[in-house]
């Protein structure tokens, strides 16, 4: 089984993906930038407003398919500067505060709109 998971609460995919893929006991989610979902464009505040915008997001889209945050068990953060790594963590602390998921973070030479980050998850059904 294989469903496409949307979510009013989260901005629409830019492009032709999928915000999220549920299958019988995991759901995929696409990269989450800091987007208001209303507007379509980056919170103000910097790394801090766009990694507690983007966290929020996903936490919708897996609300959507019926996970939670307490349910992830990967992620990958993508930083368009490593400076900002103290600055994310410390926001990402507050979501996810006891057994962890498993992490990988990575700089990239850019993200869409400008972005400052994003992230992908992975979560149990």
């Amino acid at each position: 089984m294989r469903t496409v998971i949307t979510s009013d609460k989260a901005p629409r995919a830019l492009g032709p993906y999928s915000v999220a893929i549920q299958t019988d006991s995991l759901v995929f989610c696409s990269g989450q930038l800091g987007l208001d979902p209303q507007t379509g464009d980056l919170v103000a505040g910097g790394v801090e407003a766009q990694t507690r915008q983007s966290l929020t997001n996903l936490q919708h889209v897996l609300e959507a398919a019926g996970s939670g945050m307490s349910q992830v068990v990967k992620t990958t953060v993508f930083l368009q500067d490593m400076a900002d790594f103290p600055k994310m963590n410390a926001i990402y602390g507050e979501f996810f505060t006891a057994n962890c998921p498993a992490r990988s973070t990575v700089a990239v030479a850019g993200l869409p709109k400008g972005g400052l980050v994003e992230i992908e998850a992975i979560a149990l059904k």
